[in-house]
């Protein structure tokens, strides 16, 4: 893929569109709960103030649900329209690529305050799901730094610990590369640990806590690894 003429100026003006945009994002998901809490404030009005306090709090609370969830719904919806539909590409990092990817990534970010909230749920795995991740039945996610959807795979019955980080893409002096995070069935990720591109992780194996998976690193089925960078500790029998 050829370097993109005019990459800074356009990168500069995307910049400055995609920023009142996120933010408008963010207000139109509050829509709901702000329409919610207008119709309680004029329902009890005539409360005793101790009620109405009671109730607006409630109502407050309920609107922020209401928000996390829209913010997920229109962020999954932007997913779907823009994601790419690819194995392993690389590109320059001045390149249409690049840009796009740069979308995904801000959108998941406007995406991540309200999906902390939502994980593991079957709402966050919706979420996943619109953008790009494939996840099979009984998939618990319990971490929103699942980046790059649209490069990860993930078997049945997987275990994603919490805050754990997985990414399809990474930078290197050519440019980006993007290449597909490949996660089997009944396999335990643990929490904070960082699986980068390329990695293959075969079914019913364990990555420790805090264990770094270098780009590419591909664990066979059943075997536990860990550390800094992630080595072979044992198999399972």
């Amino acid at each position: 893929m050829a370097k993109m003429k005019g990459f800074k100026w356009i990168q500069t003006t995307l910049s400055i569109i995609i920023m009142p945009i996120g933010f408008i994002i963010w207000g139109l998901a509050a829509s709901p709960g702000i329409f919610l809490f207008g119709e309680v404030s004029s329902i009890t009005a005539s409360w005793v103030n101790w009620q109405r306090a009671i109730a607006l709090g409630a109502t407050l609370g309920v609107g922020a649900l209401l928000w996390c969830i829209v913010d997920l719904l229109i962020v999954g919806i932007l997913g779907m329209i823009i994601r790419p539909n690819l194995e392993d590409a690389k590109a320059p990092t001045e390149s249409m690529l690049t840009i796009r990817w740069g979308f995904l990534s801000v959108f998941h970010r406007l995406a991540q305050p309200s999906l902390k909230w939502m994980v593991p749920s079957f709402v966050g795995n919706i979420y996943y799901s619109m953008m790009g991740c494939k996840i099979g039945k009984g998939v618990q996610i319990n971490s929103s730094f699942v980046n790059d959807c649209f490069m990860v795979e993930i078997g049945e019955r997987t275990i994603i610990g919490g805050d754990a980080t997985i990414n399809g893409h990474l930078f290197e002096r050519d440019g980006i590369h993007l290449s597909k995070v490949k996660i089997g069935k009944k396999v335990v990720i643990g929490a904070g640990s960082q699986i980068n591109p390329g990695c293959v992780i075969g079914d019913g194996s364990v990555v420790a806590s805090r264990a770094v998976l270098p780009k590419f690193t591909n664990i066979p089925p059943k075997e536990i690894w860990g550390g800094i960078p992630a080595k072979f500790i044992k198999k399972i029998e």
